[in-house]
């Protein structure tokens, strides 16, 4: 049976830009590895974060829609709760790294884990849980020390409007291994050390709205496009209407919609960000590809203007 490793990234709809780069750097300590646009829209920023390379498993990219007329309402066919790894005994820090920043919190408990759940200044859903698994983050900025740092994704959890057919469609077709459920969720895991936790709520969500402050869509893994492409045939030979691939630069993805109306990506994990800047320099430019880069001066001007920290490493 043919296994996903887990997530690529995870997609979400935010507002002001600059407000966006302030939490993910400022507060979480994530690095921008690339600041581009959005391919479908050339007017649109696209912005990816992550560990110090832009590891698959690592990273959350966001469409800023700085006038956006209304907000999204998180729901059915959504990520509900994006999760993040943090290792053993890092909760403490970052309970009060969030008060430092007034950010209001809360403690739950799934699966005998304790997260630390938040909304981010767009209102997307965030939490954190501590465990062993993944490597750690050496991007350790601002008195996050690797000891602390977010890893990566721990996971995401899910609403669907038919999580019965949500589930069997992780479990048959992308072959997560189903780990438990209780009265509220079903847990599945995927083979990597990161983004390989799924909850899926068991009731019936009704259908979210997409919007600032909801995710667009999550991305599976798949190692290069001839992986790729035995995962869009296995898809499609399932009944599901996948996407011709789309050259993404940084990978190339496929995209369908699963019977729970969740939007999904296979994305490869390969060529990645280092392509076109090195490690050292990643996401201080603003980069186009190749079929945007004769507009550059039309889309930089009608992009509003942002200011990208400087990250000043611990020693």
């Amino acid at each position: 049976m043919k296994k996903t490793k887990g997530i690529h990234h995870i997609s979400a709809i935010v507002g002001h830009p600059q407000e966006n780069i302030d939490f993910y750097t400022r507060v979480l300590g994530l690095r921008l590895v690339k600041r581009t646009v959005n391919f479908d829209d050339p007017g649109t920023y696209h912005f990816y974060f992550g560990d110090e390379k832009g590891t698959p498993g690592t990273i959350i990219t966001f469409f800023p829609w700085p006038n956006a007329k209304y907000k999204g309402r998180i729901g059915g066919g959504q990520v509900g709760v994006t999760s993040y790894v943090i290792p053993f005994g890092a909760m403490r820090f970052w309970e009060n790294r969030l008060k430092e920043f007034f950010i209001p919190y809360k403690k739950s408990a799934r699966f005998g884990e304790q997260y630390l759940q938040f909304v981010d200044p767009h209102g997307l859903h965030l939490e954190l849980v501590e465990r062993n698994e993944g490597k750690r983050n050496e991007w350790s900025v601002d008195g996050i020390t690797s000891e602390v740092a977010i890893k990566g994704f721990g996971g995401a959890l899910l609403l669907s409007t038919d999580p019965e057919r949500t589930s069997e469609m992780i479990y048959k077709v992308l072959g997560l291994d189903f780990v438990g459920e209780d009265d509220d969720y079903i847990r599945f895991r995927s083979l990597d050390d990161l983004g390989n936790i799924i909850d899926i709520k068991k009731d019936p969500v009704p259908q979210g709205r997409i919007g600032v402050g909801t995710v667009h869509h999550i991305a599976w893994r798949a190692d290069e496009q001839m992986d790729q492409t035995q995962w869009k045939k296995l898809i499609e030979s399932d009944g599901y209407q996948v996407t011709d691939v789309k050259d993404r630069h940084y990978f190339h993805s496929v995209y369908f919609r699963e019977p729970g109306e969740i939007l999904f990506e296979i994305a490869t994990d390969v060529p990645g960000f280092l392509i076109d800047e090195p490690c050292d320099h990643l996401g201080e430019e603003l980069k186009l590809p190749p079929q945007f880069k004769h507009l550059r001066g039309k889309i930089e001007a009608g992009l509003l203007p942002i200011e990208v920290p400087v990250a000043i490493k611990n020693d």
